[in-house]
């Protein structure tokens, strides 16, 4: 915003970061907004932040991408995508393995478990949705030490059959 680039928000996350002025837009999930030629429907998301959001863009010319992170858990399905852009913070054998080495505290486990999505949430929200139409997908916000990029994206290529990358 000092930056003079108009940012988007729920109320609970400006708030928890004490902003505010004129480039900053309240936004509530599902309640659509325009950015040029993208439709941004946002939705609710399960974190330990306050009113944490997905997103939902769609353009006119047919594309759809759902980006979400900073969750461990999406209840909507979506038709139509094209694009994915989702978090696959942890796989539950590494972090479990992780912990029983003292390389990860057991406080830190349990807010893992509450708030980023495991590869394993991954792949059962990937299998939820119709996803007839994409053509690619992003693994994102992947931990340093309790991921492994080439498994996660070996396991959700052989799932979906579609390419997958890490952002």
């Amino acid at each position: 915003m000092r930056a003079g680039i108009d940012c988007y928000m729920s109320r609970g996350t400006a708030e928890a970061l004490g902003v505010s002025g004129h480039r900053l837009n309240i936004i509530k999930a599902k309640q659509q907004f325009r950015i040029g030629t993208w439709a941004i429907l946002p939705f609710e998301t399960q974190h330990d932040a306050q009113e944490p959001l997905g997103f939902l863009l769609a353009n006119q010319d047919g594309e759809k991408l759902l980006y979400a992170t900073d969750t461990y858990f999406i209840r909507y399905c979506f038709q139509g995508l094209t694009h994915i852009m989702i978090e696959a913070n942890y796989c539950m054998d590494i972090l479990k393995r992780n912990v029983e080495a003292g390389l990860v505290p057991k406080e830190l486990k349990t807010r893992l478990l509450k708030s980023h999505f495991s590869l394993e949430n991954v792949k059962q929200f990937l299998r939820a949705n119709d996803l007839s139409r994409v053509r690619e997908i992003w693994l994102l916000h992947l931990s340093d030490g309790n991921s492994d990029s080439e498994r996660f994206k070996r396991e959700v290529m052989g799932l979906t059959g579609k390419p997958t990358y890490i952002a």
